[in-house]
C-alpha cells in the first residue's frame, strides 16, 4: 500500500515536492487483512495482498510497544562536530543545527522511532527472513533468464535488462512480505514525472542493505518511465554466490580494491580501471544509466558526514556528456551497520532524489564538494540543507561562493605574510 501525499504548503514554495511512502505500520497491516474496510487515504482492502501469517506477529509488536518500559520518543540526535566533513569549512555545526524540523512537510527524525528490546528482535528477525528469501527468491527466478540467454532465445543486453527487473520486483515483494523497514521517498515532483534522460546517478552508501533497497524503491525513486541502469560494486562481494549471482546477470560493472576495512582509505587496482571504463562505455551506448557510490564503501558514521569522496562520478559524467543527479540514504546503518552488527535500533529509512540539473561540472571538487554538502547532510540528519542554501548548491551558486571565500581567505594570509616579515627582518636587526 503506497500514498502519495502533498504537505502543508507545497504550492506556497518554488519547487513541488511529495513523498512517496511504502506504509508498514502495524495497524495499516491489521489493516489489510480485515476485508471490507475502507484505508484512511482511500481504497478497498480486499484489493491489497493478504498477509493472513502477519497479524498475530505484528500484533505484539503494537502490545510491546504499548507497554515497553522504553520510551519510543527521543529528542532528535544533534550532530556533532564536523558534521558533513565538507572541505575548506565550507559548513559547520553552527550551520547545520539551524536545519528546519522539518523535510518537505515531513517531520520525521532520527530519534522519533527508537525500538524496545522486543522490537529490536522482531525487525531482526523479519529483516533475516528478507535476507534469506532473497537467497532463494533470486535463484529461483533468474534460472529462467539464464537458459533463454545459454540457447540464445534473448541476447545479453534482453538479459541483463530482464535480470534487473527481476531482482527490483523480488527486493520489492521481499520486503512486502517481510516488513522490517518503513520507507520513505522524497522526490521533486516535477522530476518523478518528467521523461527520463540519460544520467550518471550518485548515491550515498551507509549499510549493507543500500542496493536492495535501490532496487526495491526504484520505480518509486525515478518514476514509471525510468530507464534501465548498471551499478558499479566492489568485486570482492562476489565472494557470496547470491550477490554474484544477481550483479553478473544484471550486468553491473565490478570495481576491484583492497579488502581493507570500512572506514579506511579505499586502495583500487588501477589494472581494472581500463576494463571498468570499457563496460561503463558499452553500457551507456545500450541506454544504460550508470549507479556510482563515490565514497566507495560503507560508511561506518554517517551522522558523521560523508567518507572522503572520490571523483570517478565526475569522470563518468565527463566521458559520457551527461549529467550528475544525486540521491542519499538515510536511516539504513540503524538497521545493518557496516561494521556487520544488526543493531536494529529503528525501521524508518528515507531516500532523497534531488531534482535533474542541467549543470556539468567543471572538475573532480566541484562535484566532491557539492555531493558532500548535499548529500551529506540528508545522510546525517534525514533532512535536506535549508531551501535556498540547497538551490544555490544545486545551481552552483554556493560553489561559486565557496571559490571567493578561499580566495579571500589565501590573500588574506599572504597580506599577513607579507606584513611579518619587515617585523622579522626588525628583530633579526636588533638581535
Amino acid at each position: 500500500g503506497y500514498k502519495v501525499d502533498d504537505p502543508p504548503n507545497t504550492h506556497s514554495t518554488p519547487t513541488d515536492f511529495f513523498t512517496v511512502e511504502e506504509d508498514t505500520s502495524t495497524r495499516t497491516l491489521l489493516l489489510y487483512t480485515l476485508g471490507n474496510r475502507k484505508l484512511k487515504n482511500g481504497g478497498d482492502a480486499q484489493t491489497m495482498i493478504s498477509l493472513r501469517w502477519l497479524p498475530p506477529l505484528l500484533l505484539l509488536v503494537e502490545v510491546a510497544s504499548a507497554f515497553s518500559p522504553v520510551s519510543t520518543t527521543a529528542a532528535a540526535t544533534t550532530p556533532g562536530p564536523g558534521v558533513g566533513n565538507w572541505r575548506h569549512g565550507v559548513t559547520n555545526h553552527q550551520q547545520l543545527s539551524t536545519l528546519s524540523s522539518e523535510v518537505n512537510g515531513d517531520g520525521f527524525t532520527e530519534g522519533k522511532s527508537q525500538l524496545n528490546g522486543f522490537q529490536r528482535f522482531l525487525t531482526r528477525t523479519l529483516m533475516c527472513s528478507y535476507i534469506t528469501s532473497m537467497c532463494v527468491a533470486l535463484p529461483t527466478t533468474l534460472f529462467p533468464i539464464y537458459l533463454l540467454h545459454k540457447f540464445r532465445i534473448i541476447d545479453r543486453a534482453q538479459k541483463e535488462k530482464t535480470s534487473l527487473r527481476v531482482g527490483q520486483f523480488c527486493s520489492r515483494w521481499m520486503m512486502r512480505v517481510f516488513p522490517f523497514a518503513s520507507k520513505k521517498v522524497v522526490v521533486d515532483r516535477e522530476t518523478h514525472e518528467a521523461d527520463p534522460r540519460p544520467t550518471i546517478w550518485a548515491c550515498n552508501h551507509i549499510s549493507m542493505l543500500d542496493v536492495f533497497f535501490v532496487l526495491a524503491l526504484d520505480k518509486r525513486m525515478r518514476g514509471k518511465k525510468r530507464r534501465p541502469i548498471k551499478i558499479l560494486y566492489w568485486k570482492g562481494l562476489e565472494s557470496n554466490p547470491v550477490t554474484r549471482l544477481l550483479f553478473q546477470m544484471c550486468g553491473f560493472i565490478p570495481v576491484e580494491m583492497e579488502d581493507n576495512g570500512n572506514g579506511n582509505k579505499n586502495q583500487y587496482d588501477p589494472k581494472s580501471f581500463k576494463s571498468m571504463l570499457k563496460s561503463t562505455k558499452q553500457a551507456i551506448e545500450e541506454g544504460f544509466d550508470i549507479g556510482i557510490l563515490p565514497e566507495g564503501q560503507p560508511n561506518p558514521t554517517p551522522e558523521l558526514g560523508l567518507q572522503p569522496v572520490y571523483g570517478g562520478a565526475f569522470t563518468l559524467a565527463r566521458m559520457s556528456r551527461r549529467p550528475i543527479q544525486m540521491l542519499s540514504l538515510y536511516g539504513l546503518h540503524k538497521m545493518w551497520h557496516p561494521d556487520g552488527s544488526m543493531g536494529c535500533s529503528q525501521r524508518q529509512m528515507k531516500v532523497r532524489v534531488y531534482p535533474q540539473a542541467e549543470r556539468m561540472y567543471k572538475d573532480a571538487e566541484e562535484f566532491a564538494t557539492t555531493f558532500e554538502a548535499v548529500s551529506g547532510t540528508f545522510g546525517a540528519t534525514g533532512r535536506d540543507l535549508p531551501k535556498q542554501e540547497l538551490q544555490m548548491w544545486l545551481d552552483g551558486t554556493m560553489w561559486q561562493t565557496e571559490l571567493a571565500r578561499r580566495a579571500s581567505v589565501e590573500t588574506t594570509k599572504q597580506n599577513q605574510e607579507d606584513q611579518r616579515q619587515p617585523e622579522d627582518a626588525k628583530i633579526g636587526q636588533m638581535n
